[in-house]
C-alpha cells in the first residue's frame, strides 16, 4: 500500500478566522472519515466496524465556530489509519513486515492495548489487518500524515502564542455512551480532561464545567480520558500553553447505531458556540505565562 494522496487530498485542513476573537484553537483530530481504498481493501472488517474508532461529527459541531472567530482544525483521514493523537511512533513490531526504526517506541499502554500510532484494532477491540503490513507503509503514513499535520498545529499554536502571549487548544473528542466493562459506571455527558491539573490552567476547565453543566450536560474530570498526546504535548501552563480535551458523550448528539445526527445536534452546536464565547471571556492574565514561585 501508498499513501492515497488523491483521497486524502487534503488529509486536514485549518479554517482560521480573518479576525481572531481570542487565542482558543478547537482541534478535532479524531472525526476523519475519508476511508483509502487501499486500506480498506487490507482490512479484514468491514467500514461500519472500522468507523466505531471514529468521532463521528465531532468535526460539525464545532466547525461554525471559525466564522465567531475561533480557528478550527479538522483531520479528514480516520484514526484507524492514522492516530495523530499518539507519539510519532508508537507502533507494534506484530503488526509489521521488516525491523522499526530503533526509536519507535513499542512498550507503550497504548501500543499494548492494540492503540498506537498506526492501530491494530478499533475501538471495541476487533483487529483490522488481514496481514501483517509492511514497516516502510507505516513510515510513509507518518511522513505523510502525521508529521504535516503536527507541524500546520504547532504554527498554528505559535502564532496565536506571539499574537496573545498565551494560547489555549480545545482538543474535541466523543466517546461511546457505554464503556468496554460492564463495571464502569454510566458516562457522563461530558468528561474534562486535564492530565490531572497538568495540562492548563485550573479556570479553563473550571469554566467548561460551569458553562456546560449550566446547559443540562452533566460532567466528569479525568476518567475515563484525562486527555492524549495532544493535551499532554501541547499543554504547558507554565509557559502559557494550554490544552483541555473534551470528550463528548455520542448518545447526547447522535444515534450510534445507525451514525446519525440526533435530535439534539444543532443544540450542542449551540452549546459550544456558549462554550467558545464563555472561555473568550477569561482573562489573558489568568492564562499565563506565569512566574515559577519562589521556592
Amino acid at each position: 500500500m501508498s499513501t492515497p494522496d488523491r483521497e486524502l487530498s487534503p488529509p486536514f485542513e485549518i479554517v482560521e478566522p480573518v479576525n481572531w476573537r481570542a487565542p482558543i484553537i478547537f482541534n478535532s483530530p479524531h472525526s476523519g472519515s475519508v476511508y483509502p481504498a487501499e486500506f480498506l481493501n487490507a482490512s479484514r472488517i468491514d467500514l461500519a466496524s472500522l468507523r466505531r474508532s471514529e468521532d463521528s461529527f465531532m468535526d460539525e459541531l464545532i466547525e461554525g465556530l471559525s466564522a465567531r472567530g475561533f480557528p478550527v482544525v479538522r483531520v479528514h483521514f480516520p484514526r484507524s489509519y492514522v492516530d495523530v493523537n499518539r507519539e510519532p511512533y508508537e507502533l507494534d513490531p506484530r503488526m509489521f513486515t521488516g525491523r522499526l526504526p530503533s526509536f519507535a517506541n513499542t512498550r507503550s499502554m497504548r501500543v499494548a492495548g492494540g492503540l498506537g500510532t498506526i492501530p491494530r484494532v478499533v475501538g471495541d477491540g476487533q483487529e483490522i489487518y488481514r496481514d501483517r503490513l509492511n514497516v516502510d507503509e507505516a513510515l510513509s503514513r507518518i511522513e505523510a500524515l502525521y508529521k504535516p499535520y503536527h507541524r500546520a498545529l504547532r504554527r498554528l499554536i505559535n502564532k496565536a502564542h506571539q499574537a496573545f502571549g498565551t494560547v489555549v487548544v480545545v482538543d474535541c473528542h466523543s466517546m461511546p455512551s457505554i464503556g468496554v466493562s460492564r463495571d464502569e459506571p454510566r458516562r457522563p455527558d461530558i468528561v474534562i480532561g486535564d492530565r490531572y491539573g497538568t495540562s492548563c490552567a485550573p479556570v479553563l476547565p473550571d469554566v467548561v464545567e460551569d458553562v456546560m453543566s449550566g446547559l443540562g450536560y452533566s460532567i466528569g474530570r479525568n476518567k475515563p480520558y484525562a486527555g492524549g498526546f495532544i493535551t499532554e504535548h501541547y499543554g504547558n501552563p507554565a509557559s502559557g500553553l494550554h490544552t483541555v480535551q473534551l470528550e463528548l458523550n455520542r448518545a447526547v448528539y447522535m444515534d450510534e447505531r445507525r451514525r446519525e445526527r440526533g435530535a439534539r445536534f444543532a443544540q450542542v452546536v449551540a452549546d459550544f458556540a456558549a462554550l467558545a464565547e464563555a472561555l473568550a471571556e477569561v482573562p489573558l492574565n489568568d492564562l499565563g505565562p506565569f512566574q515559577a514561585a519562589a521556592e
